[in-house]
């Protein structure tokens, strides 16, 4: 049976270079491709009227309900690959925003009796694309915020970051860079 893999593409440029690369790793890894776009998605606002709903359908168990689609393709995918662009030291707000979406109690994790977050999630590994014009100085607020994410509440055991940086800087080659890391990705 083909893996399920879930592209949360948070790509906004026609020719992202991220895009690019996510591109490159997802035709070598094969398998039925979910994608969705982040820039097509209505997140809606978050405010007490949508909590509230939230809660009360949560409250319900109806994870049925179409505000909880993201979580269930989340949960439910065997590999997950994120393109994110790496801007003002971390990642689009939009991806913020899916996270807010998909972070649903009874889908993608749930709480033990003694309060420690378990995940419900079934991939095995979530691949982070990204790339920079300047230097990633810091993956806490990019990358390791996925990564603590999947760790602690999905409970996917593997994540592997793929990133092109310093592509914008004065005298530096893009297209090697970019394909310094295309090459890494085909092993």
């Amino acid at each position: 049976m083909p893996k399920k893999i879930l592209f949360v593409n948070a790509c906004v440029r026609k020719n992202s270079r991220t895009g690019r690369l996510a591109e490159c790793l997802l035709s070598r890894l094969g398998g039925d491709i979910e994608e969705v776009r982040l820039e097509d998605v209505d997140f809606g606002v978050s405010d007490e009227h949508f909590i509230e709903e939230r809660n009360r359908l949560l409250s319900a168990g109806d994870y049925s309900h179409p505000r909880f689609s993201l979580a269930r393709s989340f949960a439910a995918a065997d590999l997950i690959v994120i393109a994110a662009p790496y801007w003002d030291l971390s990642f689009p707000a939009a991806l913020k925003q899916y996270f807010e979406q998909i972070n649903v109690i009874g889908i993608t994790f749930c709480y033990t009796e003694s309060g420690e977050p378990r995940g419900l999630c079934r991939a095995e590994k979530l691949y982070y694309v990204t790339t920079a014009g300047g230097p990633i100085l810091s993956d806490e607020y990019g990358y390791g915020y996925v990564q603590a994410l999947a760790r602690t509440f999905y409970e996917i055991p593997e994540t592997e970051q793929i990133r092109a940086e310093g592509l914008d800087l004065i005298g530096a080659d893009p297209e090697a860079i970019l394909q310094d890391a295309v090459r890494k990705i085909k092993g």
